[in-house]
This record gives C-alpha cells, structure tokens and sequence, in this order.
C-alpha cells in the first residue's frame, strides 16, 4: 500500500509539472517579428550577378536556434544568413516557420554546396546539407531556381552597419 502512494504522488507531481502554463501552447508574440537588415548578399558565377538580397545575419546561438521562426512573411529579395563558426555537417528544420524556403548550404567559402528546396513549413523533418557547410543562407522557396543558381556559385556578402 505504501509502494501504491508514493508511486500515486509521483505521478501527480509529474501531471502538475507537465501542466505548467506554456504546456502544450505554441509561442504567442505581442508584435510581429520584422527583418533587421545588416548586410546585402550577392550571388555570382564567375563575374556574373545572380541576384542580389538584403540579409539578416544569424551570429550568435540565439539567432541561429531562432532563424525565421514565427515571422509571416519576408520580401523576395530578403534573406537570413547563418553563420557558424566551424564547416560540418549541417541540418535545419522548419520548426515553428511559416514560410516556405529554400535553404541554401555554403561551404567556408561561401560557395554552394547543396540545397534544401521548398522547405515546407511547420515541418520538424531534419534537412541535411548532404555536405559540410559553415553558412546558410534561407530565402524564400522558389528563389533558387528563378536565379538559376547551382553548386559552385558563390556568395559575396558586405556589411551595412
């Protein structure tokens, strides 16, 4: 009978701790999340302009965990940057991001290594860079393709602030 109680409190104690206030809830914002933009990007091949992007670095732990999550829209010509400091192995996610992207892999040269196109959004499946890459350039879904960009293109990056 004693086993039966114990084993009874710990169980309350742990459907108590589980039913805390953000249990089960998502995240709920009082403003709208807004790009910052600190750099602009360019993507060329060889001389060649690509395309060009205003760019919201992701530079600390913080930045990167968070990315685009929760924002409903971006521009066309807007994209976040995540930068590491080491080139490995990489995986996103689409964890509490509303809008679809293509998620773009570059190596510690900033030239692309593989791409993660229309990345669907909600979704928690895990996106390989199927290379190692020490940046990430997110952009909207379809970008990539109406650039016609593909692996070897490189990216310049200039900061504006």
């Amino acid at each position: 009978m004693k086993r039966i109680s114990v084993i009874l409190l710990l169980v309350s104690i742990a459907g108590l701790w589980s039913c805390g206030d953000d249990a089960g809830k998502t995240r709920k914002l009082d403003r709208e999340i807004t790009f910052k933009i600190d750099s602009k990007g360019a993507f060329y091949r060889g001389d060649s302009l690509l395309g060009k992007f205003d760019i919201e670095t992701a530079d600390t732990e913080y930045k990167r965990t968070t990315g685009l999550m929760y924002r409903k829209k971006m521009k066309d010509n807007q994209a976040m940057l995540f930068i590491f400091g080491d080139e490995a192995p990489r995986y996103f996610w689409m964890h509490n991001t509303y809008i679809p992207l293509d998620i773009i892999y570059l190596d510690k040269n900033r030239k692309i290594v593989s791409v993660q196109k229309n990345a669907k959004p909600l979704d928690d499946t895990a996106l390989p860079s199927n290379n190692p890459a020490q940046y990430v350039l997110e952009v909207k879904a379809g970008i990539y393709d109406r650039l016609g960009l593909k692996p070897g293109d490189s990216l310049a990056v200039s900061k504006i602030k």
